[in-house]
Formats: structure tokens, sequence, C-alpha cells
């Protein structure tokens, strides 16, 4: 079956955050930036505004343009996706228009309703994706630009907007992040979930703790995001400029990456902080790297993945092409790996997604298990943490990121989380002092 090639525009070549400022205002503001340059990992950025259609889910249920909807909603999306399916342009970014956003780390509960989670009060929709037509995209390696788009018309309408000039930052955002729990409440969390793998129950349980602050009442999260992108620059880097909350992330962790036919995970387990002084830095790193705790915590994580993507992968097809390997980021260290595998005919992005969501690397194995280990510890919603921030492509293309080193802004609050992976080797005042070295680079962005 053949589908229509949207149409393209070249424009010149600039950074997306200035681009972004050019449309500061408009409708559902979605920008993926590559922030962390990287020929595999920080080619491409993306920028999209106004969207023609938006998909909620609130309390479990569906709402399509505010109206219920009594699909499921991955159900309901991946039959949006297929209404509007389109040609891919060649050479082009793969983002090319469809649906983007987030989906929560608490939707989780619906992808396993097998899992005794209980229902938390919302701190946010569990779902909030939308409809982009048209998008900007942008491919560092080339440095060059194009705004992809259905009709000429939807082109010139971005085109145009484009003219303007880019709307001044506000304030420099101040926040003093306190923490709502004690030291001793998250190293209790620790020690109980070690017990839980010592009784065989699990293997591994990722366990956070929330830090919050206000949110000054000329909050602008543009400036917000400046900071953040400037003090802790990584390569799935979003600003989601909603009209009841804003997003700004500056993950380095990639859930999963389709182009349709071979799909990737690259997951995160392994941490430590980096140092300035290069005598230690490089002892931090070959700790980490001989580490058989920080290994054997990626390994679980991989097998687990593997098992994900198997559920929707050709037979033998699902590889690893790397296993630990090393990467380092503005403020840490970390292990990731590389798992691949080739999508079986018929399972498409959404199928993908179904499959992996919520990741591996911020829930533990067995998944279900560990989900609800989390949910008895932390007896609280994580919101947009440990979700995902991405995109489905109509020319059946995916990309998300794990939403970790994440800030979630609504109600005038700023709400931030940190944490790790437990194991059996897991010492309590270790994975605490971690927790907050996830976070430090955060709360640095917006010292008072």
């Amino acid at each position: 079956m053949s589908f229509k090639a949207p149409l393209f525009s070249e424009i010149v070549y600039a950074e997306p955050f200035q681009l972004a400022r050019r449309l500061k205002g408009e409708k559902a503001l979605t920008l993926f930036e590559s922030a962390q340059r990287h020929e595999h990992l920080g080619r491409y950025s993306f920028l999209a505004v106004n969207p023609t259609q938006t998909l909620e889910v609130r309390n479990g249920e569906a709402f399509l343009d505010g109206s219920p909807c009594k699909k499921k909603p991955l159900d309901l999306l991946q039959s949006l996706l297929k209404r509007e399916r389109r040609a891919k342009i060649p050479g082009l970014p793969p983002f090319q228009g469809g649906w983007a956003g987030y989906v929560s780390y608490d939707f989780g509960r619906q992808l396993e309703p097998k899992a005794k989670i209980p229902a938390f009060p919302a701190i946010c929709p569990d779902m909030a994706m939308h409809r982009f037509d048209t998008v900007i995209a942008i491919d560092h390696l080339q440095e060059r630009a194009w705004i992809i788009g259905p009709d000429k018309k939807s082109i010139s309408h971005v085109e145009a907007l484009l003219k303007q000039r880019p709307k001044p930052l506000g304030a420099p955002v101040k926040a003093e992040f306190t923490l709502l729990i004690t030291r001793e409440r998250h190293e209790g969390n620790v020690k109980r979930t070690v017990d839980y793998i010592l009784a065989g129950d699990i293997f591994q349980a990722n366990i956070t703790q929330t830090l919050e602050a206000k949110a000054s009442k000329d909050f602008d999260c543009f400036a917000a995001y400046q900071q953040l992108r400037t003090k802790n620059p990584a390569p799935f880097a979003a600003l989601l400029d909603y009209e009841d909350m804003t997003v700004i992330s500056s993950s380095p962790e990639r859930l999963i990456r389709s182009d349709g036919k071979l799909a990737q995970a690259r997951p995160i387990k392994g941490t430590r902080k980096r140092d300035d002084n290069p005598a230690r830095n490089a002892a931090l790193i070959a700790e980490l790297q001989s580490s058989r705790k920080d290994r054997a915590e990626n390994v679980m994580i991989v097998d687990l993945l593997r098992n994900d993507l198997s559920r929707v992968s050709k037979p033998g097809s699902v590889k690893v092409p790397v296993l630990c390997g090393l990467e380092s980021y503005a403020n840490v260290h970390h292990l990731v790996s590389v798992v691949e595998g080739e999508l079986s005919e018929g399972q498409g992005s959404v199928d993908l997604f179904r499959a992996v969501f919520p990741g591996g690397s911020i829930t533990g194995a067995p998944k279900i298990r560990a989900m609800e280990v989390i949910a008895e510890l932390e007896e609280a919603p994580r919101g947009v943490y440990c979700g995902s921030i991405g995109y489905f492509g109509f020319n059946g293309s995916c990309d998300f990121n794990i939403a970790i080193r994440t800030v979630q802004v609504a109600g005038g609050v700023m709400r931030v989380q940190g944490g790790g992976g437990i194991t059996a080797r897991s010492e309590a005042a270790a994975e605490y002092e971690e927790s907050l070295v996830k976070v430090q680079r955060i709360r640095e962005a917006f010292q008072p």
C-alpha cells in the first residue's frame, strides 16, 4: 500500500531553542531538543505548535478534544495514526508529523491491570498527546532545517510565525527545593527493597524520592528551560509548554526508538558523579566500569528489555550490540546498554510502546512486582517523572525518552524526583547520596 508523502520547505538553520522563542505563546509548544550533540543520539531536534487534535487521559478515561472516548487510549491513538498514515521523505529527520507529548509513569497501571497498584490522586493527566500536522525538523549533523507539513498553506503559516522576533526571556527562575521525605525514610525504603530481594520477591526495584519548590507568579518556563539546558545539556531534552502545566526535561536516556522496522532501547543503569579533578574523575570511571553491583543491575534490565522487545519482534532478532558501555554527561557517568529487535509483521510503533512501557530501568525486575513495591514504598504518584516524552510519527516512526532529570511545573509548584536501582548489594546511605547526585544539576540551575 502506498501513502502520500508530506511536503517540505527548507529554512535557515538555527538553534532549536531560538526558534522556539519565536513561537513563544503559541498553543501547546512542544520542543524536543538534542541539547547535547552526538552523531547518533543528538543529531535531530523537533519543534511544533498549534495542534489540530489533543488526546488526554484522566482517571483512566481517554478524551479527544475534550470529548470522552470509549476506546482504550493506546488503541485510540493507534487508530488515529493509521487514519493519517503518510510516507516518509527520505533524507529528512524522522519526525515528519504525528502525535507528540508525554505519557506519565502512572499510565503504566492501565497496561498492567494485574498489578496491585493503588490509584493515587493524579498530579497531572496520565497522557497528553497532540496531533501536529506540521513540524520544524532540524538536523544538527548537516546543520540544516525544514518545515514539514501536509500542504503549502500549513508550511507558509509556520514560516510566517518564524519571522517574528524571539520573545524575551523572563526573570531568571530561582527555586529552593526541599525534600518531601527524610533521609531516614528514604534509607528505610532502600533497606525494605533489599529485604524483598533477599526474600526472592524481586531482583531489583528503582526507588526514588521527591523534591518540591514554589514557582513564582512570574515563572517563565522558557527561562527555566534555558537555565537547565545550560547547566545540564542532554541528548533527549524537552520543553512542553501546555496550558495547565509545563514539563522541562534534560534526560540522557532513551526508552525506545523505531523507524517502523528496527526498534532500539537504551537502558541506563550504573552511575558515578563527575569530578573536576582529572585523576579523581578517571578513578570514578574505573570504579563504575569494574563495579559488580552496577553491571549486574544493568544486565538485569537488559534481560527484562530483551523480553519486552521479543513480544513484538521477529523470533531470534533481538540483539544486544552494546552491553554496559560508558557514557558521560554534564554531571554523571553512566553505564548504558543497547537492545535492538526487528519488528514482527503487523507490529507498529504503538504496539512497541505498549510492550516496553514503563521502562525497565525505572521500574525494576520482574516489572509488575517491582511496580507494586515502588507504589508500596513511595506511596505517591510519579507523574511525568519516569514516564516518557516523545512522538509517534504518521510514517510509522517513534522516539521516546525516559523522563528522568525532569521538572514538572503545575499549580505553582516545581516538582523534581531522583533515585536509583536497588539490588541485593545496595547500601542505603550510598543510594540516598546517589539520588541527590541525580538531581544536583537541576538544583544548581535554579539555585537562589
